[in-house]
C-alpha cells in the first residue's frame, strides 16, 4: 500500500472514514466505503449518495480492491495497446486527482465553517467579557460602599457600646446606693422594733403599773444647741400625775409616795 491511499476517504457525508479494501466507485468520480456503497447503490435505479446522480449504466458503478494481488496488477493490462493503457492511467489519474480536490475544498470549508464559528464564539467571549467586566466594576463599586457603611455601623456601635457601659455604670452606682439605703432602712426598723419591745418588757417607770395602755405621745423635738439664739424659746413644766384631773391611774392611794419621786421637772423646748 503507498503512502497515497491516506488521501482517499469514504464520500459519504457521515461517513469519512479510510478507505482500505473493497470499494464502490461511480463514473461521476466519487468512492465509497464497502458498507456504504453496497447499501446505497444497490437500489434501482442508483442514485449517487454524494451528488445525487443517476447511475444507469452497466458499468457506472464499479466495487474495486484498492490493494489488488500482483496476478491481478499483471493481467488487467496485459495485450493492451500503449494508447489505451495510457488512456486509462490518465483517466485513473483524473479520478485521483479529482478526489484530492474535493477533499481539498471540503476541508476548506470545515476550515471557513470553524473560523466562522469561532468568530462568533470569540464575539459571544468578548460581550460576555465586557459585561462580566462591567458588572465587577459595579460590584468592586458596591463593596466600596459595602465598606463605608460598615465602617459607619462599627463606628455607631462602638458609641453605643461605650453608652451602654456608662449606663451600666451608673445602675451599678445607682443599685449600691439602693442597697446601701435598704441596709440602713432596714437595721434602723429593727432597731426601732428592739427598742419598742425593750419599753414593753420594762416594769412600771414613773409610777405606771405594768401593762398600762396609756402612752405619751411620741413626739420628738430637735435637741437645742448652744449655738442657736432663739429667744421665743420658753420652758414649761410637767405637774405631778397625781394633780392631773380625771386621771384615776395617778389617783391610786397606794402610789402617793411613787407619784412623789416620780414628780420631776422636764424642761422642754418648742420650736
Amino acid at each position: 500500500m503507498s503512502v497515497c491511499d491516506d488521501l482517499l476517504l469514504c464520500n459519504y457525508r457521515k461517513c469519512r472514514v479510510k478507505l482500505s479494501g473493497y470499494t464502490w466507485v461511480t463514473a461521476c468520480s466519487h468512492i465509497f466505503c464497502d458498507q456504504h456503497g453496497s447499501a446505497e447503490l444497490s437500489r434501482s435505479p442508483a442514485v449517487c449518495p454524494a451528488c445525487n446522480s443517476t447511475l444507469s449504466g452497466k458499468l457506472d458503478i464499479v466495487r474495486t480492491e484498492l490493494s489488488p494481488s500482483e496476478e491481478y496488477k499483471a493481467m488487467i493490462l496485459a495485450g493492451l495497446r500503449p494508447e489505451i493503457v495510457l488512456d486509462i492511467c490518465s483517466r485513473a489519474l483524473a479520478f485521483w486527482t479529482y478526489q484530492v480536490y474535493q477533499e481539498r475544498l471540503y476541508q476548506e470549508y470545515t476550515h471557513s465553517k470553524a473560523e466562522g464559528h469561532l468568530k462568533q464564539v470569540e464575539k459571544l467571549y468578548t460581550h460576555q467579557l465586557q459585561s462580566k467586566d462591567s458588572e465587577l466594576t459595579a460590584m468592586k463599586g458596591e463593596v466600596t460602599s459595602l465598606k463605608k457603611i460598615l465602617e459607619e455601623y462599627k463606628r455607631k456601635y462602638s458609641d453605643l457600646s461605650e453608652r451602654l457601659m456608662e449606663r451600666n455604670r451608673q445602675y451599678q452606682k445607682l443599685q449600691g446606693m439602693y442597697d446601701s439605703m435598704r441596709l440602713r432602712n432596714i437595721t434602723v426598723v429593727n432597731r426601732e422594733s428592739c427598742a419598742e419591745q425593750s419599753q414593753e418588757d420594762l416594769p412600771g417607770v414613773f409610777g405606771f403599773p405594768p401593762g398600762n395602755s396609756f402612752r405619751f405621745p411620741t413626739v420628738r423635738t430637735p435637741p437645742a444647741r448652744c449655738f442657736d439664739g432663739d429667744l421665743n424659746s420658753r420652758p414649761f413644766f410637767c405637774t405631778r400625775p397625781s394633780e392631773e384631773p380625771g386621771n384615776p391611774i395617778f389617783s391610786s392611794p397606794g402610789n402617793n409616795q411613787q407619784n412623789l419621786d416620780a414628780s420631776r421637772a422636764f424642761k422642754t423646748t418648742r420650736m
